[in-house]
C-alpha cells in the first residue's frame, strides 16, 4: 500500500510513502488496502488491511516518512478489503470506527479507541443492534458521534427488507457496570425516510452516500432501490433537528423474540450526553434500571423525515453512487449545488432547493469518460481553496473546475444556463462568477425556472406532395414519369438529433420492358463419368423492367446432357467375410481367422485377413505319477552293506492333450540293506519308525562333500553331495546315524536358448528332509 502527497494547485506528485509491506497470500487480496485516512490537527492516521493483519500508523502531516505510532488495526479497520468500514476522529483524539472486528466479517461493531476514553463497542453478536450493516459515513457533531448505515430491518416482519439508519452515541459514554460492561450505554438508531409521495409511497430504502453541511446542519444522502429491483435513485436532505427529534421520541421494542415490535415511552425524553454523571463519580448516575433500559431500548419508533415531502432529485433507470454539496452565493440568495456521481461515470450537477419551480433542476451533466466506456464514480471531494472538484475513479483522479462561466458566450446562454456560479456582467459584457464581476449591481442572474434539458429532436418526415409529371434519367436514358416528394421538417432534426430515414422522392409510371442478357458459358458437368448434365444461365436485366414494364419471357436456365460416351470404371470393393476357421486350441485361449477378397482390383482399403481370440475357457487339470524306478545302490560300505534309492515323478497341469504333460516334481525314496543276510532292507519310513533303536551311541556324520556337477546345462537339472556315518571305532555304519547320507539340489533353471517356452510343472528344491 502507498500514500501519495499531491499538490492540488499544480496537480503533481510531491511525495510517495510505502505504508506497509505486502505479506502472505495472493497478489490481489494480500495487498494493503487503506480503509481509514483521517487528519487530526498535525497528524495523519492511516489504517490498512495489511494482508489480513490490520495495522494503523500515525504520521506527521508535513513529513510522511516520520512514523509517530503503530497500533493493531483490529476493530479500526476490516481484515478483508471487501468488507466496508467508516471512521471519524474527534478533536480530543478518539477514533470512532464502524467496521467488522473478526476475520469472517460476522461481528459488526461501532468501536471507540485511542484518546483518553475507555474502549467501547456495540453489543457482540446481537443482530438487533446491528443486523448485517453496510456502514456509509460517520460525523463528529457536538456531544455526539453520528453513524449512517443501511442494514436488514429487524422490525420488519414480512420478509427481508433493507432500511437506512442513522445511529448515534455519546462521545463521553464510559460503558456500564455489571450490565453493558465495555459496551455503549447511549447507542440509539432511527430509520431515515426518503420516498416519493403518493397514495402508496415509493421508498428508496438503500442509503449509498452522505454529505454533511455543518454550516446549515444538513445531511444530504443518496438513496437507491435494491440492486435486484428496477434501478431508481433519489437525493434527500435531513436537518439535525429532525434527527434529534426522532431520538427524543418513543422507542420501539419487543418483549420476546416472538412478539411484535411496539412503541415504548422514552424514559429520558430530552436526553443529553453527560446527564447521567454527577459529582459522585462517572458511573454514579448509571442505575441498574437505566442500564436495563439501555440494553433493550435502542431502536426509535419515529422515522426521521426529510426537509421536503418529495426527494430533492429523483431519476429512474440509473443508480447514483457519490454526492458532494457546495454552497454558492447567488445574486439574491444562497444556493446549494449538488454534484452527483453515477454508476456510468457521469456527474450530474443539480440544484438542491425546496422551491417547487426549481426542485429537481439539473444544471449540467458532465461526461468524464470516452463514449462507450462506463465506470462508477468512487469518490467526490470539493476543495474550496482551489475552487475545484476532485473525482476519484478506479485508477486515476480527475480535477474539474467548479464553475465554467466562460463557456457561455452570450447573455442569453449565460442567463438560461441557470447556473448559480455564473451571471452576466453588463459592464464587462461577459459571463463571470460573482467574485470576478466588476460590480454586483452590474451582475445579474435569472434562476427562476429550471434550464431546458435535452433539446435534441429527431427529424420526422412531412406529408407527401401530389404526383407531378417529371423526367427521370436512370443511366439508360431519360423517361417521362410521375414524381412526388416529402421533406424532413415535421420537425427538423436539431441539437444532434437523427435525420429522417427513408426516401424523399418517389418515381412512378416510368415503364420500361426488360431484356435478356447473353447466355453464360456452359458450366461444369455434374458427373465425371457416365451421363450427366451441364447448365448455363441468363438474367433479365438488359435492361431490367421498371415502373410496370414487362418482364422477360423465356427460361432463365438452359440444361444439356454431357459425358454420354464416357463409361465409369467398375467399383472396387471387399467381398463378404468368410466363415471363421477352426480355433488353434481347444481350451486355454487360441485364435482363429477369416478372410475376404478385393473384388475388381487390389486397392481395397484395410486387411484381407482378420484374427479373433477363441476358446478362452481354462483347460481341465491333468495329474499323473510315473511308476517307481528299480532300486539302485548309491552307497556301498566295505562290509558289503549298501544304501539304495528309487524315484518317481509327479506332474499336474491344465492341458488340452494329456500327452503333452512334461516331467514335473521328483520324489526320491531311500532304503538301507545290511550285509548279514538276515535283516531285510529298510526304507526311510522304516528308519523313522525305528527311532533311536538303531542309533549307536557316539556315532556321527562326516562333513558334506562338495556338490557334483549339474545333470543338465539348462532347463533345470539337479546335483548331489554325500556324507558318511562312522562309529566311535571308525567303522562305517550308516544305520547308526539319523538322516540321509545324500542331498539333492536343483540347478541351471534358466531356459535353454532358442527354444520356446513350454507349459510344465517344475519340482521344488529337494533336501534330505524331503526324501
Amino acid at each position: 500500500g502507498y500514500r501519495y502527497r499531491v499538490s492540488v494547485q499544480e496537480f503533481r506528485l510531491v511525495e510517495v510513502i510505502e505504508l506497509v509491506w505486502t505479506v502472505g497470500r495472493g497478489e490481489v487480496e494480500c495487498q494493503n488496502y487503506l480503509r481509514v485516512l483521517l487528519v487530526n490537527k498535525t497528524e495523519v492516521i492511516t489504517c490498512g488491511t495489511n494482508a489480513f493483519q490490520p495495522l494503523c500508523i500515525t504520521r506527521e502531516v508535513g513529513n510522511m516518512s516520520s512514523v509517530l505510532d503503530r497500533v493493531n488495526g483490529v476493530a479500526r479497520c476490516p481484515y478483508d478489503p471487501r468488507h466496508n468500514s467508516t471512521a471519524v476522529v474527534t478533536e480530543s483524539g478518539e477514533l470512532f470506527a464502524a467496521t467488522v472486528i473478526d476475520f469472517s466479517g460476522r461481528d459488526p461493531v461501532i468501536y471507540r479507541s485511542l484518546g483518553g476514553m475507555p474502549p467501547l463497542r456495540t453489543a457482540q453478536y446481537n443482530s438487533k443492534w446491528l443486523n448485517e450493516p453496510h456502514f456509509i459515513s460517520a460525523y463528529d457533531v457536538g456531544l455526539f458521534t453520528f453513524f449512517f448505515l443501511r442494514e436488514n430491518a429487524v422490525e420488519h416482519d414480512c420478509g427481508k427488507t433493507v432500511y437506512s439508519r442513522v445511529a448515534r452515541v455519546c462521545k463521553n459514554d464510559i460503558g456500564g457496570r455489571f450490565l453493558l460492561e465495555d459496551t455503549w450505554t447511549t447507542f440509539m438508531k432511527a430509520r431515515l425516510n426518503c420516498s416519493r409521495s403518493g397514495e402508496i409511497p415509493f421508498y428508496y430504502n438503500e442509503l449509498q452516500s452522505t454529505f454533511y453541511l455543518p454550516e446549515q446542519d444538513l445531511i444530504y444522502g443518496i438513496f437507491t432501490t435494491n440492486v435486484n429491483s428496477i434501478a431508481a435513485s433519489a437525493v434527500c436532505a435531513f436537518n439535525l433537528s429532525s434527527i434529534t427529534q426522532a431520538f427524543n421520541g418513543p422507542f420501539r421494542s419487543q418483549e420476546n423474540p416472538r412478539s411484535t415490535w411496539l412503541p415504548t415511552p422514552n424514559p429520558i425524553p430530552n436526553f443529553q450526553c453527560g446527564t447521567i454523571d454527577d459529582d459522585g463519580g462517572p458511573n454514579d448516575g448509571l442505575t441498574e434500571r437505566s442500564l436495563q433500559d439501555a440494553q433493550r431500548l435502542y431502536l426509535m419508533n419515529d422515522v426521521v423525515q426529510p426537509v421536503s415531502v418529495d426527494p430533492l432529485v429523483m431519476q429512474d433507470d440509473v443508480r447514483f453512487s457519490r454526492l458532494v454539496v457546495d454552497i454558492v452565493q447567488g445574486h439574491n440568495t444562497l444556493y446549494h449545488v449538488m454534484y452527483i456521481g453515477t454508476e456510468y461515470g457521469t456527474i450530474l450537477k443539480a440544484l438542491a432547493t425546496t422551491n417547487k419551480s426549481l426542485q429537481g433542476c439539473y444544471l449540467e451533466e458532465i461526461q468524464l469518460l470516452p463514449p462507450g466506456v462506463r465506470e462508477p464514480i468512487l469518490n467526490l471531494q470539493i476543495l474550496h481553496s482551489d475552487r475545484s472538484l476532485f473525482v476519484g475513479l478506479n485508477n486515476r483522479v480527475l480535477k474539474i473546475p467548479l464553475e465554467r462561466c466562460s463557456n457561455y458566450k452570450t447573455e442569453t446562454l449565460c442567463l438560461e444556463a441557470r447556473d448559480p456560479y455564473c451571471g452576466w456582467d453588463r459592464k464587462q459584457r461577459s459571463c463571470t462568477t460573482l467574485e470576478d464581476s466588476s460590480n454586483m449591481s452590474q451582475w445579474s442572474q435569472n434562476i427562476t425556472v429550471c434550464p431546458l434539458r435535452n433539446q435534441t429532436t429527431n427529424g420526422v418526415f412531412g406529408p407527401w406532395t401530389t404526383w407531378q409529371p417529371c423526367s427521370n434519367d436512370d443511366g439508360d436514358g431519360t423517361s417521362s414519369c410521375l414524381c412526388r416528394s416529402r421533406a424532413c421538417d415535421n420537425p427538423s432534426a436539431r441539437c444532434g438529433g437523427r435525420n429522417c430515414e427513408g426516401s424523399t422522392i418517389e418515381v412512378s409510371n416510368c415503364s420500361r420492358n426488360g431484356g435478356w442478357t447473353p447466355w453464360s458459358s456452359w458450366g461444369q458437368c455434374s458427373t465425371t463419368c457416365g451421363t450427366g448434365f451441364e447448365m448455363r444461365q441468363r438474367s433479365c436485366n438488359n435492361p431490367s423492367p421498371r415502373h410496370g414494364g414487362r418482364v422477360c419471357v423465356g427460361p432463365v436456365r438452359d440444361e444439356r446432357f454431357c459425358n454420354e460416351g464416357v463409361s465409369c470404371p467398375q467399383p472396387i470393393f471387399w467381398s463378404l467375410w468368410g466363415a471363421w476357421a477352426k480355433c488353434s486350441a481347444e481350451c486355454g485361449g487360441g485364435v482363429h481367422s477369416r478372410v475376404r477378397s478385393c473384388e475388381n482390383g487390389n486397392s481395397c482399403p484395410g486387411c484381407a485377413l482378420e484374427y479373433k481370440a477363441c476358446n478362452l475357457e481354462a483347460c481341465p487339470e491333468v495329474k499323473r505319477n510315473t511308476p517307481w524306478t528299480p532300486w539302485m545302490p548309491v552307497n556301498v560300505t566295505l562290509g558289503g552293506a549298501r544304501q539304495e534309492q528309487r524315484m518317481r515323478y509327479m506332474c499336474r497341469a491344465q492341458l488340452a492333450d494329456p500327452h503333452e504333460l512334461q516331467i514335473g516334481r521328483r520324489k526320491v525314496e531311500t532304503r538301507f540293506c545290511p550285509n548279514d543276510g538276515m535283516a531285510t532292507c529298510e526304507t526311510d519310513s522304516d528308519l523313522l519308525r525305528a527311532g533311536s533303536k538303531r542309533i549307536v551311541a557316539g556315532s556321527g556324520w562326516s562333513s558334506w562333500e562338495t556338490w557334483s556337477a549339474c545333470s543338465q546345462d539348462c532347463a533345470k537339472g539337479y546335483r548331489t553331495r554325500k556324507r558318511t556315518c562312522a562309529t566311535p571305532e571308525g567303522k562305517v555304519a550308516p544305520p547308526a546315524c539319523r538322516g540321509s547320507p545324500v542331498e539333492y539340489q536343483d540347478c541351471n533353471s534358466q531356459a535353454c536358448p532358442g527354444k520356446g517356452e513350454r507349459t510344465q510343472v517344475t519340482a521344488p528344491r529337494l533336501s534330505s528332509t524331503q526324501l
